[in-house]
């Protein structure tokens, strides 16, 4: 009976997702959304933890990423195939302007928006961009394996087949002990996409790779999100939450990263998982709840220099923020407030 009825779960996401194909560039609204005072936005979505949506809600949006892989690519970044490509190859290509600078977090608020604008615009998805509270899973628990993010069905599928000896080469973090797994996933709705972009910098066609590792659960724990969340500054609060190399040890941005390995731990092609965007959405959620304990101040505060190396300019809510051809730029003053245009959305804590 077990297997009957996890067949019928099966043959559930797969119906849902063939009508999102059906029903691609939907222009119906989320019902979970309310109309945005004033004229700033023609609603605004609610964000939702990946395990608070109906198993039909989660089905929908794993219909509406498939919909993004099988979609034509837009750039003509090396390896791209798909949509979902060309936001893995953004990424690759602007690695080095958009991390351990004052842009970080900015730049991903950016990609995680205009990546809910296509899969709802293209993929007729309704609802919004979910997250992955990393602390319901951390807090009690030494492992992520029964995490309901990584169910076969309702999940992203678990962890990558067992490969002695593979210790974090990709991303190169051959220095950090734990993993596990370290091969292709073999379940789960995204077991058999290949992608074309990465490792690194390089294209290739390889399969989804996971490597999980528990040691990293100590720093995506409630301790760790109360801590960073004192900070008084943004200046502070981007240093200690995005972590290395900037800081002498690992911190949140870091712990969901290595947490699920594999292709989640190379600091170019990470987006290559479709859990990059539910840890990074759940990134973007920790900066509007810093934001949200002093918005007169922090709606305007950003900091940091603007790229690695000299000569160094500091960043202003002026800076322009990029995504290839996938979006225009926008300037960093634009995005700071997420329920007004461009961002449109909020989040359901």
């Amino acid at each position: 009976m077990a297997l009957i009825f996890r067949r019928l779960l099966t043959w559930t996401v797969f119906a849902i997702f063939l009508s999102t194909l059906v029903h691609a560039r939907n222009s119906g609204l989320n019902p979970d959304s309310k109309p945005a005072k004033g004229n700033q936005c023609r609603e605004i979505i609610v964000r939702k933890e990946w395990r608070d949506l109906s198993a039909a809600d989660k089905a929908r949006y794993i219909g509406a990423v498939k919909c993004m892989q099988a979609l034509p690519a837009s750039t003509h970044l090396p390896g791209v195939r798909t949509r979902f490509d060309d936001f893995q190859a953004v990424h690759v290509a602007l690695m080095i302007e958009v991390h351990q600078v004052g842009q970080f977090y900015p730049w991903h608020r950016r990609m995680i928006q205009v990546y809910e604008q296509m899969l709802r615009e293209d993929c007729g998805y309704t609802g919004a961009q979910p997250f992955w509270d990393w602390t319901r899973d951390a807090d009690d628990s030494e492992t992520i394996v029964n995490s309901p993010i990584f169910d076969p069905v309702f999940g992203f599928g678990g962890n990558g087949i067992d490969v002695p000896g593979w210790a974090g080469h990709f991303g190169n973090f051959t220095m950090i002990p734990g993993f596990t797994g370290g091969g292709c996933i073999t379940d789960g709705p995204f077991a058999s996409y290949n992608l074309s972009v990465g490792p690194g910098t390089i294209p290739t066609n390889h399969c989804l790779i996971r490597a999980f590792n528990p040691l990293a659960l100590n720093y995506i724990r409630t301790p760790k999100i109360e801590q960073v969340l004192k900070e008084p500054t943004f200046e502070r609060f981007r240093i200690e939450t995005e972590g290395t190399p900037v800081t002498s040890d690992f911190r949140v941005h870091d712990g969901g990263h290595i947490a699920i390995g594999g292709e989640m731990i190379d600091r170019y092609s990470s987006p290559g998982d479709p859990l990059f965007y539910l840890h990074h959405t759940n990134l973007d959620r920790l900066w509007s709840t810093w934001q949200a304990r002093d918005p007169k101040r922090r709606l305007k505060d950003i900091s940091g220099y603007t790229t690695w190396e000299p000569p160094f300019t500091n960043i202003t809510l002026d800076f322009k923020l990029k995504m290839d051809v996938l979006a225009p730029l926008v300037p960093i003053r634009d995005i700071m407030d997420i329920q007004a245009a461009p961002s449109c959305y909020k989040y359901a804590y």
